[in-house]
């Protein structure tokens, strides 16, 4: 099993990290502050989910064809791009406001749910993070390389499912206040739609 040093070590250092806005902070807050805490905090467990999924392809082997594959991770990525791009897209389109009377907000916490783990499963860049990142803190005189990763990937998840989590319940108290003026009510999709358009292009620019 991981001995103390190393799982303490491995800690800290992915606190440090899952709290640094990134793109998984982003997507959180926009949703958050557009659709509720409720939207924000399924949006994390989504990327949390995706992540699991990350974790199980370093594991066994398939981020490593990613990573080997231009070919391979470039369909991957132009694919996660072009999906953050639609979602983009249809927030800024999106002719419906949030009708606080109704208790209607822009997208349901099952749907954030939803695209969120499609969103972090089609990010290659992920997946090589997870490739390069866990190994380092395996020892094989601990045990079962496996064992090892799949702990430190469970890890990863749930320290990054509690910052998302936190971002998204200070981003829903904010969009709550946000929302009750027009001016923000009218504006709000637009500004969603552009975060989502600007990570998916980043996405597609990024390298190897």
């Amino acid at each position: 099993m991981i001995d103390l040093a190393t799982l303490t070590t491995y800690v800290a250092v992915v606190l440090g990290f899952v709290f640094i806005p990134g793109p998984a902070t982003l997507l959180t807050v926009a949703r958050a502050t557009s659709s509720g805490t409720k939207a924000g905090i399924a949006t994390g467990a989504g990327i949390a989910a995706g992540d699991v999924f990350h974790t199980f392809t370093a594991m066994v082997g398939i981020s490593a064809i990613i990573a080997t594959s231009a070919v391979l991770f470039s369909a991957v990525k132009y694919i996660g791009a072009a999906y953050l791009v639609y979602l983009g897209i249809r927030a800024i389109m999106e002719k419906t406001a949030a009708d606080l009377v109704a208790g209607r907000l822009p997208i349901s916490a099952g749907k954030a749910f939803r695209q969120a783990i499609l969103t972090e499963m089609l990010n290659p860049k992920t997946a090589l993070f997870f490739l390069a990142f866990l190994p380092q803190f395996v020892r094989p005189e601990n045990g079962s390389v496996m064992l090892q990763l799949a702990v430190l990937g469970i890890i990863f998840v749930l320290l990054g499912l509690f910052s998302t989590v936190v971002f998204a319940m200070s981003a829903g108290g904010l969009g709550t206040f946000l929302r009750r003026n027009p001016t923000v009510l009218k504006w709000q999709g637009k500004i969603v739609g552009g975060i989502y358009c600007g990570l998916g292009v980043r996405l597609a620019l990024q390298q190897r």
